[in-house]
């Protein structure tokens, strides 16, 4: 269905617009598109947020290391929370990245629509 679309509109494209499209190039892929999380403007609040999260990862492995060492019931129990929270407060810092990667992903679409439509208006 996409495919189809895509011949459809490359078809009403004429050459000059077809070369533009081009340069512009496919969608990058998914490493490419999450290295672009920390470009721009806000770029180190990603780096931020990877580095609170590679912290917060390797201290609840830790805790959950020392959760498994020890045998009182007690002890466990200190060391096992923290090592649940630290974990889900990691996951939850990875999925607040997600919003963002989706953001970059739809405006890239977004300038391929303006440029088509400015195209057009020139006709």
């Amino acid at each position: 269905m996409m495919r189809n679309l895509d011949e459809m509109i490359d078809e009403a494209l004429d050459a000059e617009e077809r070369d533009l499209l081009r340069q512009i190039g496919d969608e990058p892929s998914f490493f490419h598109q999450a290295l672009g999380l920390f470009t721009g403007r806000t770029g180190w609040v990603s780096v931020l947020l990877l580095v609170v999260q590679g912290i917060a990862f390797i201290c609840g492995v830790w805790a959950g290391w020392q959760f498994f060492a020890t045998d009182d019931v007690l002890t466990a129990l200190r060391w096992g929370l923290p090592s649940v929270v630290l974990l889900l407060m990691s996951l939850t810092i990875k999925m607040a990245m997600w919003p963002t990667f989706e953001a970059n992903r739809l405006m890239r679409q977004l300038k391929r629509i303006e440029l088509q439509i400015a195209r057009e208006g020139r006709k």
